[in-house]
């Protein structure tokens, strides 16, 4: 009980923090840390050198076959110098490591030249001539991604957008953002909130990943409960078909009912069937005042109560509600050295609160913790009270993933399943690994029913992949889930889309893709299953 009380003064003694002090810090703290992840400075990342990572070609051997493509020639290498300039085409061998390699490192292609266009014409330039000569592409933009979707499989010549990064218009009226595909995600988000607007999408990546590849593979992050996918929040595309054909449709009106809404095909395709090169997003207003909450609490049961209480007494201002199991907590907190303020629980909920007016959503939450507190489905809790506490309690969700790595070689599964499956997911997956892996855990978007399930082992190890795949597949399958949630399909899962989509669907994607890449030359053996990129 005097635990208990403790947390009822604190919490009567709310202190709210409003957003002149944002929870998104300046780019030298919190996005350093995750610059610091995505530069690879795990201990695991650090100990394989690029060079050691396996060809995906080689370690996929007999599952993937290498398309009916052309080979790369000098004369090929001439023409690109010729389009973009001398600097923007790369050949060196040491420079083109970091993009043949994904940053978990763990698929690895041999492409031989990147591309660095400045323009949407020079996007159009190369893919008309790379399908006229068949050379197949893979586009890149931060190549953050975790399912292999933004490396080369083979020799794929890789054409990255970093350099469309032109932030083209804003209309504060509307609140709409037209911005070129380069730009990075913080980047935006740091413009707006000098016009009191903030991007509808945040994500741990934010400080390497762009808008054109967020849109590409209709990635999610902690503001989707509140702002919903970038299926509603994206009015418009420009995209460069197979062809070279510039796709106009980039929309800036919240409504347009004339005919089919092409730009949806681009959300979420990974560049399957274009290559994003601007954007047009709505952006909704920076919030006055920010609370966030770090609750733990004895069962899952109780982790259900307490999300359904958020929806039912915070409603309007509840912008995040994150879950972490304690294994989750616990990798974290050990493996990078950062301390939980509330100590050892089996389970833990963020709760984020954001809003117009910083007293009334005080009060609001002061209330609601007090409740579920006397109820007992909280045990224990705390409320940050300034910028940096609330920097440091999102450090530990955020984190998780870049704490995994020190593990060793990590598994990543991104599924979309009902809220009551959450544990019940990662005990079944515990009991059936037994003792072969380092560790099982969860966590994720409770808001949006997207899980997060990592399991980790010293190193990797084919029979432990035997073991989990199909078995998660067919699991997710069996409670009428999705195999992605927000990660996409990429290289990884394609040969596992049927656990989640009929025949009938695949039938037309294939149809699709055919239709707007008759050559399949764009991003090749991804998305759609198959031995030789073909997708049809």
């Amino acid at each position: 009980m005097g635990l208990r009380r403790a947390l009822y003064r604190n919490l009567v003694q709310l202190q709210r923090t409003r957003l002149n002090s944002p929870r998104i810090p300046p780019r030298h703290n919190v996005c350093q840390q995750y610059e610091r992840a995505f530069s690879c400075t795990s201990r695991t990342l650090t100990s394989i050198k690029v060079g050691d990572v396996e060809l995906t070609s080689e370690r996929y051997k007999g599952s993937v076959e290498r398309g009916d493509y052309g080979h790369l020639a000098s004369a090929d290498v001439a023409f690109f110098r010729d389009l973009l300039g001398k600097h923007r085409v790369v050949t060196d061998s040491v420079e083109m490591e970091t993009h043949n390699v994904d940053w978990l490192k763990m698929v690895k292609g041999a492409s031989h030249i990147l591309l660095k266009p400045k323009t949407a014409e020079q996007v159009s330039a190369i893919l008309q001539y790379c399908n006229s000569k068949k050379l197949a592409v893979v586009p890149q933009g931060g190549n953050t991604g975790l399912v292999g979707g933004s490396v080369p499989v083979f020799d794929e010549i890789i054409l990255s957008l970093s350099s469309l990064d032109r932030i083209i218009s804003l209309d504060e009226w509307s609140g709409v953002l037209v911005v070129e595909g380069g730009c990075i995600l913080e980047t935006l988000n740091t413009y707006l909130q000098q016009h009191d607007l903030i991007m509808p999408l945040d994500l741990g990546a934010k400080g390497s990943c762009q808008i054109g590849g967020n849109v590409s593979t209709n990635a999610g992050g902690l503001r989707l409960l509140r702002y919903g996918s970038l299926h509603s929040t994206v009015l418009g595309v420009e995209a460069i078909l197979a062809d070279g054909t510039i796709l106009d449709c980039l929309n800036t009106n919240k409504k347009d009912n004339t005919g089919y809404d092409l730009k949806h095909l681009f959300i979420g395709s990974e560049g399957t069937l274009g290559v994003v090169t601007k954007v047009a997003i709505h952006c909704p207003p920076k919030p006055n005042a920010v609370n966030l909450a770090l609750l733990g609490l004895e069962d899952y049961d109780k982790v259900l109560k307490l999300f359904q209480k958020c929806k039912a007494d915070l409603g309007e201002i509840l912008s995040s509600c994150e879950y972490i199991d304690s294994q989750s907590m616990s990798c974290v907190t050990k493996n990078l050295n950062l301390k939980c303020p509330i100590g050892s629980h089996p389970f833990y909920m963020l709760i984020e609160t954001s809003g117009s007016n910083g007293d009334h959503d005080g009060e609001k939450l002061n209330k609601f913790l007090e409740d579920v507190m006397s109820h007992g489905i909280v045990n224990d809790g705390t409320v940050a009270s300034d910028s940096s506490q609330i920097t440091e309690m999102w450090g530990l969700r955020e984190r998780i993933a870049e704490s995994l790595m020190n593990d060793g070689y990590v598994y990543k599964y991104d599924l979309s399943i009902p809220l009551t499956s959450f544990d019940t997911l990662v005990q079944d997956m515990k009991d059936h690994l037994g003792p072969n892996v380092v560790r099982v855990c969860g966590y994720g978007h409770l808001g949006d029913g997207n899980i997060h399930l990592n399991i980790t082992s010293e190193q990797y190890d084919k029979h432990v992949v035997q073991q989990i795949e199909p078995f998660v597949y067919e699991w997710v399958a069996k409670h009428r889930g999705s195999i992605s949630a927000e990660h996409g399909l990429g290289f990884k899962k394609k040969d596992y889309i049927s656990y989640s989509k009929p025949v009938a669907a695949i039938s037309l994607m294939r149809q699709m893709k055919k239709i707007f890449d008759p050559n399949n030359i764009l991003n090749p053996y991804k998305v759609l299953p198959d031995k030789n990129g073909e997708g049809h």
